[in-house]
């Protein structure tokens, strides 16, 4: 795995909080930026997905969908949330 330098720029009173949560969470900051910086680029990722799926929606097919489902097949006991 290549390694890369970066000079960041954190306000001082962020910098200060990520240092407190680092060590709580018992890693060097470097790792818990690191952590972060993958964690938001997973979120991105799977709000794009998502918004690519929908696009892609069939919205009237859908609704037809679920207008049929469970028709023809009665609940059987003990399938019932509210039991």
């Amino acid at each position: 795995m290549r390694k890369s330098n970066f000079a960041l720029r954190l306000q001082p009173s962020r910098l200060d909080e990520a240092r407190k949560v680092a060590e709580s969470e018992g890693v060097a900051l470097n790792q818990f930026i690191n952590v972060a910086v993958a964690e938001k680029l997973s979120a991105l990722r799977t709000a794009h997905y998502f918004e690519e799926r929908a696009a892609r929606a069939d919205i009237p097919k859908a609704l037809d969908i679920l207008k049929r489902a469970g028709q023809g097949n009665p609940p059987v006991a003990g399938d019932r949330l509210d039991d």
